[in-house]
């Protein structure tokens, strides 16, 4: 029996950044699993390492290298832990996926380049870019849109301004974020000619926890939930968000 679970895959979050992105992305991983009974799930080691550096501060100030040495060393623990496949629930801390990968063994499960290439498929022409300060910056988003083909816009300096306030001032701080200047995110990512938007920041999916949202917008979070249900050879639920 030991042997067998051993073989059974073991997915490890990297999370805490926020944490209640991280409950989320567990109620939705929960959620889109199609399952008859408890074992049915996968089998999922949350590691909720709040005290990780904050990624955007990190990119701006190009103090860089406390938030890759940690995020390198809890991917060690989890790999450590027998974990054989790692997902991350901030977006912007992508940009340190190349210690990620460097640190260990085991796949990460890239949540940026898994939405591109889902707004690909989807036919979306114009991708509008919705994150921190630091993601925009640090071209999370924008590298893999090169790649893959996709034309992109990124915010200017008062839209960046209205999302840096929802993410940090509002959501990180436990409110529910102002919808009256969401839709002015909203409106400016049309005005620009953008036939859809990724919600590339796991608080804006919090955001969309609370304030169903159209489907222009692509939610990162549910992609990489989709991506980790399947990579665990698990079923998916078609019960969406």
């Amino acid at each position: 029996m030991e042997k067998q679970r051993e073989k059974e895959p073991l997915l490890g979050v990297l999370g805490g950044m926020g944490p209640e992105a991280t409950q989320i992305f567990y109620r939705h991983l929960v959620r889109r699993t199609k399952a008859a009974r408890d074992q049915d799930h996968i089998r999922v080691l949350i590691f909720g390492d709040a005290t990780v550096p904050d990624r955007t501060a990190a990119i701006l100030s190009g103090d860089e290298e406390p938030v890759r040495a940690r995020l390198a060393e809890d991917a060690r623990l989890l790999e450590a832990a027998g974990c054989t496949c790692l997902a991350m629930t901030c977006n912007t801390a992508h940009h340190f996926a190349p210690a990620i990968r460097e640190a260990v063994g085991i796949p990460l499960l890239h949540m940026p380049d898994l939405t591109v290439r889902r707004a690909k498929k989807m036919g979306v022409r114009r991708l509008a870019l919705l994150g921190t300060a630091g993601a925009m910056k640090a071209g999370v988003y924008q590298d893999i849109c090169a790649l893959e083909g996709v034309d992109c816009w990124v915010p200017d300096r008062e839209t960046q301004a209205m999302l840096t306030t929802l993410i940090y001032d509002q959501i990180k701080a436990g409110q529910p974020g102002d919808e009256t200047l969401f839709a002015k995110v909203a409106a400016a990512a049309r005005a620009a000619g953008c036939d859809g938007a990724v919600l590339g920041c796991t608080e804006l999916s919090v955001y969309r926890e609370r304030h169903p949202l159209h489907r222009f917008f692509i939610d990162a979070m549910e992609v990489l939930v989709e991506a980790c249900v399947s990579a665990c050879g698990k079923p998916l639920t078609e019960d969406k968000p």
